[in-house]
């Protein structure tokens, strides 16, 4: 049996200009956090000849045309199975389309345990090339490339998605101090709402695809504020970095309808009077994860919760997707 872990991430800055109608025109910046938050990928041999799946739903094929999980029937397909047999599970710390980059992170750690599973090798980077050609490429979701290779090379780092599609990685030099300060500070409470990334993202890039002005703008300015957050950090003012977000947040909101609602803004409202310095929704917006940066952390926590939303505590991975059994 193999099993692989993939971590999630939370985006610090830059989010939404990774997405390719974006960056091959103007070149995107993000910076990304992995979280010790997985999803895990099992893979191994069954006694039967077939594919097994179980992930929300349990499948049973004689050939990989036949999978429905459109992620891994692409995957597979990779592998040439002449006689598949097969069995993969997954699960999850957190589920699905809670802004926290879950498919990235599944696709990453599919492709790893399987390349393991079949003795092969895959670098971070190559992992995190195949997982973004499969989900943009092959499936044509409207997603960016952030979730994919925060996922695969894990920690504090900063990408710079290219106008040719070549992606720069670096590891955020950022001191230990900051670390354990943004551990000890940022805060994340769950909406208990879910959404889809490709149904708030396909308005971006409609409207970018187009040159849509004003969403040509609000872009650059958020490029702008991920090189100002990286400048932050790497000074270690992180209550800048705090003010930064809620900057974000603001600019962030004026991209689509969609991106809030009443209660989160009901909410965000609340943790900012609550010892909150800034936040954001995690991911593509509409519900999932807020992230705060808080000045008062246990204040922030106790009104928060008051009102019903879980603190989910984390600290970053440094390892990103790799094989742990």
């Amino acid at each position: 049996m193999i099993i692989a872990r993939s971590p999630l991430r939370v985006s610090l800055g830059g989010g939404g200009t990774d997405v390719p109608s974006y960056y091959e025109k103007y070149e995107g910046y993000v910076i990304s956090g992995a979280i010790d938050k997985y999803v895990y990928v099992t893979v191994t041999r069954p006694f039967f000849q077939g594919i097994f799946l179980k992930y929300s739903e349990i499948e049973k094929s004689k050939e990989v045309s036949e999978v429905r999980h459109p992620i891994i029937r692409e995957v597979l397909s990779k592998l040439n199975l002449s006689t598949p047999q097969i069995e993969i599970t997954t699960l999850t710390d957190i589920p699905a389309g809670t802004g926290l980059g879950s498919s990235g992170s599944f696709t990453t750690a599919l492709i790893k345990s399987l390349y393991v599973h079949y003795k092969k090798h895959i670098s971070p980077k190559d992992l995190a090339e195949l997982a973004c050609k499969i989900e943009i490429d092959e499936l044509k979701e409207p997603i960016g490339k952030q979730d994919q290779y925060i996922a695969a090379f894990g920690g504090i780092t900063e990408f710079i998605f290219h106008k040719d599609g070549s992606v720069t990685s670096n590891p955020l030099s950022i001191t230990t101090k900051t670390i354990h300060n943004l551990e000890d500070n940022l805060v994340l409470f769950f909406t208990g709402t879910t959404r889809s990334a490709s149904s708030i993202l396909k308005d971006q890039v409609d409207k970018s695809n187009l040159y849509d002005q004003k969403m040509l703008e609000n872009l650059h300015h958020t490029k702008e504020l991920g090189l100002r957050s990286k400048n932050a950090l790497v000074n270690g003012e992180v209550y800048k970095f705090g003010e930064i977000m809620h900057e974000h947040w603001e600019h962030k909101k004026s991209r689509s309808t969609g991106m809030s609602n009443s209660f989160i803004d009901k909410v965000y409202n609340l943790a900012l009077k609550s010892g909150a310095v800034g936040g954001k929704l995690v991911g593509a917006g509409g519900g999932g994860f807020l992230l705060f940066y808080a000045n008062d952390k246990e204040k922030l926590c106790s009104e928060i919760t008051k009102i019903g939303l879980e603190e989910v505590r984390f600290k970053f991975d440094f390892e990103g997707t790799k094989v742990i059994l």
